[in-house]
Formats: C-alpha cells, structure tokens, sequence
C-alpha cells in the first residue's frame, strides 16, 4: 500500500511538472502545428500522385459530398430576404461558367480578369476558372484609368468579367477601347449574360482541362494595395490552397456545415482565401457584399455565423457604433483575420463575446506567416506566437535585423565587415527570411526587376539570400509576436525612432479616440520627421473632448520624443479599401494647409471659445486660435500643435502661408 502510494504521488508530480513545461514552453501547441504541416505536405504529396493537383478536385468532393446542402448565404441589398446557394447549385454553375470562358477564348493555364464585387457571382468566376485549369486576376474594382489598365497588362488574359454596378461601369467604360486594344474581351455579368451561362450543359468538365496544373500554378493572383506605386501582382500557388483546408477549421473551431461570414473584399488576400478555403472544407459561406457596421451584425445574426473576417480597423469601426441588442446575440466561435489593434482588442471581445480571436500576420507576397490563437489575456495583443520548439527550429529562419533609418530604411551594415547586424528578438528589427534560392519566394507576377527587390545578399556572410518582409516585429519572451511598424511609416525625430504603431495604441486608449492614424512630417528648419496624427472624434463628442487630457495621456504612455507634435482633426477614418490606415496621402500633405484636401468646417467654431491652450514644460504657452480666417473656404481643414517644437518653433522656421494664417502664437 505504501509503495503503491508513493507510485501515486510520484505520478501525480510528474503530471505536474509536464502540465507545467507544457503551459510554460507551449510544447503540445508546436507539436500540433508541426503535426497539420505534415498532414498538408502529406495531402499534396497524395494529389499530386493522382494527379489532381487542381484545387478543383478538392472543392467538387465537398460538393458532391453535401449535395443539396447550403453552400453560399447571401443578401443582395439590406433588409432583403437572403438567397441560399446549394453545394449542388455552385458545382453546376461554376461547370457552366468554366464552358462560358473556354467558348470565349480563355485556355488552360491562362487567366481571366475579374472585375467583380463580393458576391456568389465572384465565387462561381473562381471556381469556373480552375475547372477549366485556369485562375483568376482579381482586381480592385474601385481602381479605374491608368490603375487598372496595369493590372490587366500584367494579368495579360483575353476576358475582363465585370460586376453589373453603375459605379464598375463608371470606370471602364471611358478606357473600354484601351482595353480592348490589349485583345481583352470585356463582359459584363448582366441578366441577358448571366442567361447565357446558365443554359449550358453542367457535365462535369473532363480532366484533360487540368492535368497541365503544376503546384505552381496560380490559382488567382492578386495586387498590393499601391499606395505608393502602381500594384504588384501576387500569385498563390496551387499548392498553397491545402493549407487554406483542415488547418484552418481548427484554428477557428469551425467544422464542415458551420458558416463563416466574410464580408471583407474578395480580390484582396484575407477575403478571397476565407471565401474559397469555404469552398474547399465545407464550410457555408455567408457573403456580405461590403463592410458595413449598420449591417455588419444583422447580417452575423440572420446568417447565424459561427466566425467572421476583419480586416485592418474593422473591429474599431465595430466597436464605435453604438451599443445594440445584437452586439451579443449571434452564435460565434471565434473571427479571423488581421490588423486587429492591442487599444481595442479585449474590449471587442468583451463587448461582443468573441471566445476566439484568431490573428495572423502575413503580407500580399506570404513569405512570413504567423498566427495567433487568443483565447485569454495571455495571447491578446500580439500577432503570432511560436512556443519553445519552433523558436529553436526557426531561430536561423525568421531573423530580426538592424534598420538604418538614417539612410532610407535599409538594413545596417557594419563599415569594415559589410555585414548586418543581428538583434535579439526581444529589441526586434526588421524581419527578414533565410532563403535556400531565389525561387523560394513566388514572386511578383510579371515583375522580375521588383521580385530581385525584395531580396538581400550577404547579409551575415558571403553568398547567404535573404527575403526583406519590410516589417518590423519584436518577440518575447514567452514566444509572442508584436508587430512594431511598417518600414517607411517608422520615422525618425531627436534622433530617436518613432512606432507610429505604439504612437496609434496609446492614442487610441485615450476615452473619445475612435482612430489615430500616426505618420512623420517634415518641418522646415529641423532635421528628421515630427508626429503628426489624425485622430477622429465622434461627432457628439467634439464639443466636450479633453484635448489637455490627451497631451497628459500622451506624455504618461509615450517617451517625450514620441509624443506627436501636431494634431489633425478629420472628419471620418482613413482606410484604404480594406479598411487599413493610409497614411499616404496624409503624409503627403504634411502640415502645409494649401495641401491638405480633407477635413471639414465647423471645428474652429466649435473649439475657439476654449481657445485650446497647451502649456510645455518651458514658459512661453501655446494658444491655438481653430478659425479660419476664410470660413466659407471649401473643405477647410486645421492642423494645430500639439505639443510644440520647443522654442526653436517661434521662430521663422514655419512658412506664414500655409500655418500662421490657421494657426496664432502668443
């Protein structure tokens, strides 16, 4: 009895101490991913024996195999009933529209242009395009002019599908000709078009159409945001489109006939790989055909979602509207996406009982992917995670770097050896990736001079390649990611660097603040970059909003440098398409009030009888007069100090045009 005890106690420690390894060094977390890589490398292993490389094999067994199920929930318009499309119903369509586009001239391992809002009719254009061993460039369908006439030069197909919306007409209608002299067919996806599709015949397509796919072979590419360029194409690989299956559905708790609402744009990266990775594991997609917060929670609660994609500062956008009976009645397991900000991140859980957050990080080109699975307030606020075993195997793949700000945001060499500098992963630096050859990363589509870019030889020794991701990320620890800054937004003030990022987090904690959009300007007469943020303020809260509060806010949560000099009021948020920041055009504007092409009336007149007054911590206050001198001047917009550039500001160094005129130093 006695020893039988003593096994007992013996076991129960050592059951202990494991359950403690475990928590600390997150052992069976690694072995469970490491284990899902297997299983992935397995399933393309397996495909390609078969040769059915093509994505479309996996999505016809889902579809043969729930028949008459729900495959696609979606609502033409607020307030209407929604339309289901069965398993059964997209395998036939996407059959005919595969027949459509080969009657039209489109070949095999060619692709065809989409021009298409999210809707059922973009899926089905997808899934069309593979049955016929063909893939689809999807384009941004706000771009039009000379935007647009890129990108299908780079796609180079023979058709352009286009949505039937006034506003997508609106856009290619004044450069039709220019594209049709690319030999690209334009067709829009009107009734008398989309009747044509539908009267063909739904046999299933024969093989020979896909045994050309190689693991290669893009199933869609898709364009960076170009904000400061024109787009790069992007192509995800055949191959890749296993990962989008099974490993997926764990990380979210969703299994096959659960439904995941995805209202995020399909010909960007986040929205298209949910809407198809949908169409490949059985799972219903609930398609919203654009973000909405008056109709974002309607749509999760009539669908009866069990997860849903964010994007960028869609979670603050959530989180700004007022409360409502359906911030709670839904029946969602976890959202899914990136972009998700530290300010916010357990308040939207908590105000919405969201048990899982799954963020990840990953760029358009998907050469560093991370993933976070947050269930509680150890994973919240950060990007990715890596327990013990993948920090050990990746310690010489996924590498931070030093950045020399100083000469453009490139990596700093050392002057005798030419050779980069490693930092810890606790300080951070740019991530960059080891590569064995070129050919590890897939590349711009069409753009070998802007691939040959993206890669840094000689880094820690001669002949070594490396993938510069341009993001600066930091780790922990405990093996947590978080994400720093985007290189070109850092900037660089008294000789210090800025994270507009950090900058953006302790904003946004401050009660009014519903975004900050952090960016460096150029001031005459000082060296470097000074803060600037455009923050904005709910309307019913300007009046009343503690702008001294804020600057002690700022000065508690930021070191003195980083504390933005200057303050932009603006009338709505900045997002981009996808609703991330864009700091672009701000930062082009600077503080020159000739510039600035946003904003709005009706502040200065509202702020002047409290005629903001910001004490430094030297004499000499800063008083700030909002009105403009011209009230009636079209879409006036005010800039005013936040904290002042020490003395050396009232001086000269600032051009009477564009400040003084808005702006009155006592």
């Amino acid at each position: 009895m006695a020893l039988n005890a003593t096994t007992g106690i013996a076991i129960a420690g050592a059951t202990a101490a494991a359950a403690y390894i475990d928590a600390k060094f997150h052992i069976a977390k690694d072995v469970a991913t490491l284990r899902e890589q297997r299983e992935v490398r397995k399933t393309a292993e397996r495909r390609a024996k078969q040769n059915k490389r093509s994505a479309w094999y996996t999505f016809e067994e889902q579809a043969r195999l729930r028949k008459d199920g729900p495959c696609i929930w979606y609502r033409t318009e607020p307030g209407h009933q929604p339309t289901i499309h069965s398993w059964t119903d997209v395998l036939s369509n996407a059959t005919q529209l595969g027949r459509f586009l080969l009657e039209n001239g489109v070949r095999p391992g060619e692709l065809v242009g989409s021009y298409l809002m999210n809707s059922p009719d973009f899926v089905v254009s997808m899934l069309g395009s593979w049955a016929i061993g063909s893939g689809l460039a999807m384009m941004n369908y706000n771009l039009g002019g000379d935007g647009l006439l890129h990108c299908l030069k780079v796609a180079n197909g023979k058709v352009l599908l286009v949505e039937d919306d006034d506003g997508c007409r609106d856009r290619i209608e004044p450069i039709r000709q220019q594209i049709e002299a690319l030999n690209i067919r334009v067709i829009v996806l009107d009734a008398a078009t989309k009747s044509k599709i539908l009267s063909k015949d739904t046999t299933q397509l024969g093989h020979e159409y896909r045994q050309e796919v190689t693991p290669g072979h893009p199933l869609f590419i898709f364009f960076t945001s170009g904000t400061t360029g024109l787009p790069k194409a992007c192509a995800f690989p055949t191959v890749a489109h296993h990962g989008l299956t099974s490993p997926r559905l764990r990380s979210t708790g969703l299994r096959p006939g659960d439904v995941w609402y995805d209202c995020m744009p399909f010909y960007h990266g986040t929205g298209c790989t949910v809407a198809m990775g949908c169409m490949m594991s059985g799972v219903t997609l609930a398609i919203g055909r654009k973000f909405s917060v008056r109709n974002f929670w309607k749509d999760v609660h009539d669908s009866e979602a069990n997860a849903f994609v964010y994007v960028g500062e869609t979670a603050r956008y959530l989180l700004a509207a007022p409360p409502s009976p359906l911030d709670k009645d839904h029946k969602l397991k976890a959202m899914y996406g990136n972009g998700m900000r530290p300010d916010i991140w357990l308040r939207f859980q908590e105000r919405f009982n969201i048990p899982v957050v799954n963020e990840f990080f990953n760029s358009t080109e998907g050469m560093l992917s991370l993933l976070n699975v947050c269930r509680g307030q150890f994973h919240a606020a950060h990007v990715g995670h890596h327990g013990a075993i993948q920090r050990w195997l990746l310690r010489n793949k996924i590498i931070p770097v030093q950045i020399d700000y100083e000469r453009g945001d490139t990596i700093w060499r050392d002057p005798k050896t030419g050779f980069a500098r490693r930092t810890p992963y606790e300080e951070g630096g740019e991530i960059i990736i080891a590569c064995q050859t070129e050919k590890d990363f897939v590349g711009y589509w069409n753009n070998p001079d802007a691939t040959q870019k993206r890669f840094e030889r000689d880094v820690f020794k001669k002949g070594d390649l490396y993938y510069r991701t341009g993001d600066a990320l930091r780790r922990d620890a405990d093996g947590r990611w978080y994400f720093m800054d985007r290189l070109g937004d850092t900037y660089r003030w008294k000789s210090e660097n800025v994270s507009t990022a950090e900058v953006a987090e302790v904003l946004g904690r401050f009660p009014g603040i519903v975004e900050a959009n952090v960016y460096g300007v150029e001031v005459p007469g000082h060296d470097g970059r000074a803060g600037c943020a455009a923050v904005f303020i709910l309307p019913q809260d300007r009046a009343t909003f503690d702008f001294a509060g804020l600057l002690a806010h700022a000065r508690k949560g930021l070191p003195g440098y980083a504390v933005p000099i200057f303050l932009r009021l603006i009338q709505s948020p900045t997002p981009m398409h996808n609703n991330k920041q864009n700091k672009v055009p701000l930062r082009k504007e600077g503080i020159d009030l000739d510039k600035i092409a946003t904003g709005f009336r009706g502040w200065g007149r509202a702020l002047r009888p409290r005629n903001i007054l910001f004490k430094k911590k030297k004499k000499n206050p800063v008083s700030l007069d909002l009105t403009p001198r011209n009230e009636t001047r079209k879409q006036c917009a005010y800039c005013f100090m936040l904290v002042g550039l020490e003395l050396h500001f009232r001086h000269a160094a600032m051009p009477k045009k564009s400040f003084h005129r808005h702006v009155k130093m006592q």
